[in-house]
């Protein structure tokens, strides 16, 4: 806007419509030209976030995983120690 408001005061009464004209065109191109980048930023952001979501949710898996692991092998541990608790008692070797 600034621009325009530069160069009309110094252009003549004739040629104001086609100096109006072609800086409403450069400002469309620089629309333009922003609605892709954007476009594009927004691509990136959108893939960054889904890797991201992705990740979480691989190692919310994992940590259950190891969580439901370590039950198990603490289960198995108590059955151990009750089987030999029960060995120690019976007398038997």
């Amino acid at each position: 806007i600034n621009r325009i408001n530069q160069v009309l005061p110094d252009t003549i009464a004739g040629e104001k419509t086609a100096v109006t004209q072609q800086w409403i065109r450069s400002v469309i191109r620089l629309l333009d030209h922003y609605k892709v980048e954007h476009k594009a930023m927004l691509k990136e952001a959108t893939t960054l976030l889904e890797l991201a979501l992705w990740k979480a949710k691989i190692e919310e898996k994992e940590e259950k995983e190891f969580v439901e692991g370590m039950e198990a092998k603490r289960a198995k541990i108590d059955i151990q120690s009750k089987r030999n608790e029960r060995r120690i008692t019976s007398g038997a070797n």
